[in-house]
């Protein structure tokens, strides 16, 4: 009788911890997203002096929107689990947007990149930076393994490729990656 009262003790600590984790990467998520919202949009201020394409105090690169989702987060330089915590990571070695070339931008499934899982061709991403906003159109997803990386394969075309895991409600790390991929709508800066 003891050992079962001390099992459920201990059960519903583990079910505190864990609820209190995810309550932690939430809020965290949320506080990051909102600071470095306004820290972009100061930057934005007509008056601000142009700088490069990543800002160079926190990785700041832009922002980016799927309004027929709902679906607005801030993008930050990397793919480390800090960043990919708190932000959507544009990956290394992937054009930056304006650029000849395919821009990648990686998130969690189960954080800002939920909303992919209702993505359809024809929607209108458009990312902000610095430079300007670039508007592109999504033209496929797919499903592929973790070790395609042809999916982040470059040519003179400018595209937008994001990339999270798949499924999006499996717990654990999933087996295979979600690719949404978009063109960029000529005429737009």
């Amino acid at each position: 009788m003891k050992l079962l009262r001390w099992s459920k003790i201990g059960l519903w600590t583990v079910a505190a911890c864990l609820l209190g984790y995810c309550a932690f990467v939430l809020a965290d998520t949320w506080n990051f997203q909102r600071q470095a919202s306004l820290a972009f949009d100061r930057r934005l201020q007509p008056a601000a002096l142009p700088g490069p394409s990543a800002d160079s105090t926190n990785g700041l690169l832009g922002r980016m929107e799927i309004p027929r989702l709902g679906m607005t987060m801030v993008v930050a330089e990397g793919t480390d689990e800090t960043t990919l915590r708190r932000a959507g990571g544009h990956i290394r070695g992937t054009a930056l947007p304006g650029q000849p070339g395919n821009v990648g931008i990686a998130g969690h499934r189960d954080t800002l990149f939920r909303p992919l899982r209702n993505v359809r061709q024809n929607d209108l991403i458009l990312l902000t930076t610095l430079q300007g906003e670039y508007r592109y159109r999504v033209v496929t997803t797919e499903i592929v393994s973790p070790s395609d990386v042809s999916v982040l394969s470059s040519d003179d075309h400018e595209v937008l490729t994001l990339v999270t895991c798949y499924p999006f409600y499996f717990v654990g790390p999933a087996p295979d990656r979600f690719i949404v991929r978009a063109k960029r709508i000529a005429g737009t800066t």
